[in-house]
């Protein structure tokens, strides 16, 4: 079964993709820290799209009670994710000082557009750790918890 990140979660990371890249179009050092921010923010960008981000395709399912056996497929991107969150609220660290040096850099150059999504994407960050990332391993919990509810008596 195919899980796909919910269309506003996709929206808001591609828009924020399309503002770090006009970002790393200025110059000086607000490019800099932009180009540096992305480098830090492509390989996580990348595991959110793989693992970290698809379960929560399955929220609206379960809240309504839906259920089939290939929702079982989640478990692993949700085992995945639980295994890797620890080295993803790391990445998570490094990337907020980086925006942190992108902000400050952006302020004192007048980049009030960047000052802005630099703290959008903190913003962004603290979502992802605060909701996000518990709501998708909330979703393997309770698809295991519904496999084991409808596992066949043995004969």
């Amino acid at each position: 079964m195919k899980f796909k990140i919910p269309l506003p979660l996709q929206q808001e990371h591609e828009a924020l993709h399309e503002r770090l890249r006009l970002a790393t179009q200025a110059g000086g050092e607000v490019g800099e820290a932009a180009r540096t921010l992305a480098q830090l923010m492509h390989p996580h960008f990348i595991k959110e799209d793989q693992f970290a981000l698809p379960p929560l395709g399955l929220l609206a399912a379960l809240t309504r009670g839906e259920w089939n056996a290939e929702m079982a497929e989640v478990l692993t991107l949700t085992d995945q994710l639980e295994a890797e969150l620890p080295q993803m609220l790391a990445e998570h660290q490094g990337i907020v000082a980086a925006l942190k040096t992108l902000r400050d850099a952006a302020a004192r150059t007048g980049h009030s557009d960047i000052v802005a999504f630099a703290e959008a994407l903190t913003e962004h960050a603290r979502v992802e750790e605060e909701v996000m990332y518990p709501a998708a391993v909330l979703v393997g919990q309770v698809v295991r918890q519904r496999m084991s509810l409808r596992v066949p008596a043995a004969a």
